[in-house]
């Protein structure tokens, strides 16, 4: 079976934030072979795929797969007004994220504390990440809803500098902890023999993992650049 032609609109060049943006099919392709399309949305996807080792040439096949089997009707987040954007942001996101970081803390401990004899090292560093995790990312979700979204929802120009540059580190921070949850729970490949509080705790990290990198890649790449005049 002869690959499919490449839609001359998708280039080794695009940035991987742009792709992700116009394209939401791409974030398919990007889960699944561990290219972040949030913080890491400005390289362009010849980087991205060298950074992970993969094939450029492949991936945008598999991209354009996805794309022929239609867009799905949140591409039309780039259409909606910035209020829209940011309660859809907030319900869908910042609300389901706090009660979760919480219920994964919470099994991250226990699965230390009853089963760290078997593998202490790692399971001790996960439950440090992770800890780290939470800490910076609650904090973060009430500076978005108590300072910057309601800027934004002003009207006042966001100035350069300011608090989109300070929340996009931070989501920077966020993904740099997230790649490192990866790698020790090994992709997230459950043990062998490990109890079901181990497994849906790999299962919720995975998730965790793809609705973080959804939800940075709204900000970073559809509401930021809006607010700051970019887009």
């Amino acid at each position: 079976m002869h690959p499919l032609p490449i839609s001359p609109a998708l280039t080794p060049t695009t940035t991987v934030g742009e792709l992700a943006a116009t394209r939401p099919s791409s974030t398919r392709v990007f889960f699944r072979r561990g290219i972040d399309f949030c913080c890491g949305g400005g390289k362009t996807l010849e980087e991205a795929c060298r950074r992970r080792g993969l094939d450029t040439q492949e991936v945008l096949r598999e991209i354009q797969q996805e794309l022929e089997r239609g867009e799905e009707n949140s591409a039309a987040w780039m259409e909606h007004s910035q209020a829209e954007l940011i309660q859809h942001i907030i319900v869908r996101y910042h609300e389901p994220l706090r009660e979760e970081l919480h219920r994964l803390h919470g099994m991250a401990l226990k699965v230390l504390r009853v089963h760290g004899e078997k593998d202490p090292a790692r399971l001790s560093q996960l439950a440090s990440t992770f800890t780290t995790l939470k800490d910076e990312l609650l904090p973060h979700l009430d500076k978005e809803e108590r300072i910057l979204f309601p800027w934004i929802l002003s009207g006042r120009p966001v100035p350069q500098g300011g608090p989109i540059e300070r929340m996009m580190s931070e989501h920077e921070q966020a993904g740099q902890l997230l790649e490192r949850l990866r790698e020790l729970t090994g992709n997230y490949e459950v043990p062998p023999g490990a109890c079901n509080t181990w497994r849906a705790l790999w299962n919720g990290l995975e998730t965790l993992e793809r609705e973080l990198h959804e939800h940075i890649h709204l900000e970073n790449n559809i509401l930021f650049p809006r607010a700051s005049g970019q887009a």
